[in-house]
This record gives structure tokens, C-alpha cells and sequence, in this order.
């Protein structure tokens, strides 16, 4: 009795290689009997279709990488983001206060280069500073 068909209809109901299908002896005529899907399926669970497991090391599932919070690095160009805005936030305020008077221009210039440094962390922390040199 030819069986290979079987084995081919057998292989595409469990998504498993030809290779892997092994028939039982005793039940080959009832293997041969099948037609269906259904058929090879009831025959599987009485045992009378074994599938081998894997070989090699395909059966070794990968383990999952996953990054933990310590290991999350934020973006060089978000770091750059920031220091452009807040760099902007801080001449444009320095540029309002020679304006109006309250700083001279070394005293800009001064502080211009702070910036540069990052010295201020934000804008309140230059009207601070500023409020302690006017004093």
C-alpha cells in the first residue's frame, strides 16, 4: 500500500515536515482509509500517527530579549533638542534684558558663554543668577 500521499496530507494538516510523520504499524490499513483532514486528525489523537519532535537545535527556543529601564538610553537627538531649545529660551531672554537696560554688554557677553557651558539648567535659574550678581 502506497502511503505517501497520506503522508503529504498529513504533514500539511499539522504544519509539520514529512519527515517528522511516522505511521503506527498495527493501523496502516486504517491510515489508508483516510480521506479527510478530519479523519487524519481523530487517527493522531488515537496514536496512530506519531510526529517526531525537532532535532538540532531549532528546538531550543530563543529566549526573549527585552530591555530593562537601566538599559534605555534617550536619544542623542533629543538631548540636542533640548539644549537648542533651552539655549534659545535663554539668549532670547538675555536679548529682552539688554534691551531694557538692566544688563551691560559684558555682562551679556558673560553670560552668553555661561549658556554655551550649560551653566543654567533652566530660565529661572538665570533670573536667580542675575538677581544675585545686581545685588
Amino acid at each position: 500500500m502506497n502511503l505517501r500521499n497520506k503522508k503529504e496530507l498529513a504533514a500539511k494538516t499539522f504544519n509539520v515536515g514529512k519527515a517528522r510523520i511516522t505511521f503506527v504499524n498495527s493501523s496502516l490499513k486504517d491510515i489508508g482509509e483516510a480521506i479527510t483532514k478530519k479523519d487524519l486528525k481523530d487517527l493522531k489523537e488515537e496514536g496512530a500517527i506519531i510526529i517526531k519532535d525537532r532535532k538540532g537545535r531549532k528546538k531550543i527556543t530563543k529566549k526573549k530579549s527585552r530591555r530593562s529601564t537601566g538599559n534605555i538610553k534617550k536619544k542623542v537627538n533629543t538631548r540636542k533638542r533640548d539644549y537648542v531649545i533651552m539655549t534659545r529660551k535663554l539668549r532670547r531672554n538675555l536679548a529682552e534684558l539688554k534691551k531694557k537696560g538692566e544688563l551691560s554688554r559684558e555682562e551679556v557677553k558673560e553670560m552668553r558663554k555661561r549658556i554655551r557651558n550649560k551653566d543654567f539648567k533652566s530660565k529661572a535659574h538665570l533670573k536667580q543668577h542675575i538677581k544675585e550678581i545686581s545685588k
